[in-house]
């Protein structure tokens, strides 16, 4: 009787709104991502080892990602980008993807947004078939995806970066194995009139 019962409650419950959605990134959300990152991260954003490689670049092809609120607002970003990640000991580039920035909406933390768009970017990669991610970031929070510090190990950052914030994971098995080198940009550049715009 009172599983009946708590199915007729469900039933007549008031129907909520789900408290964000994550969706791809559109043209209209430009400004609105860059005045979160500039909240959440500070103006020094941009003189990490990890924006010069994003500098000039475009993300990867269906990999910038946004949360919604129940209004359509902007409260977090996620974005990967193209990049070669050394070389393999047969002197061969590897692909890989750049994952960055991850940020919320101080407003809106704790209620899962980040580990939301963290497996939704996971998840669009692996369906576009790329081997391996990259970040530079707190181990201890992004290992739960699986990222960790020996898959960037014989891996360098252009620029200073904090060894044990460097972390891998790898899509596909043995996708980082025996890679060594520099993480070198290698996706597409943005145009000159997105350029002009942006300065």
């Amino acid at each position: 009787m009172a599983a009946v019962l708590d199915v007729v409650r469900a039933f007549f419950a008031p129907q909520t709104a789900p408290a964000f959605v994550i969706d791809h990134e559109t043209p209209a959300d430009v400004v609105a991502r860059e005045a979160l990152l500039d909240r959440t991260m500070g103006g020094d954003r941009r003189k990490k080892s990890s924006e010069k490689i994003r500098r000039g670049r475009v993300p990867a092809e269906g990999l910038a990602l946004v949360a919604r609120d129940s209004e359509g607002h902007v409260i977090g970003t996620v974005r990967l980008w193209n990049v070669e990640a050394g070389v393999s000991r047969e002197g061969r580039s590897i692909d890989a993807l750049l994952l960055g920035p991850l940020a919320v909406d101080v407003a809106h933390e704790g209620k899962g947004i980040g580990s939301a768009l963290m497996r939704a970017a996971i998840l669009e990669a692996k369906k576009r078939d790329h081997g391996a991610i990259l970040l530079v970031g707190d181990a201890a929070y992004y290992e739960r995806f699986g990222f960790f510090a020996d898959k960037a190990q014989h891996l360098i950052m252009p620029g200073p970066f904090a060894r044990a914030r460097f972390l891998g994971l790898e899509l596909k098995a043995g996708w980082l194995d025996n890679v060594a080198g520099m993480i070198v940009a290698s996706g597409r550049k943005l145009s000159r009139s997105a350029l002009r715009q942006a300065a």
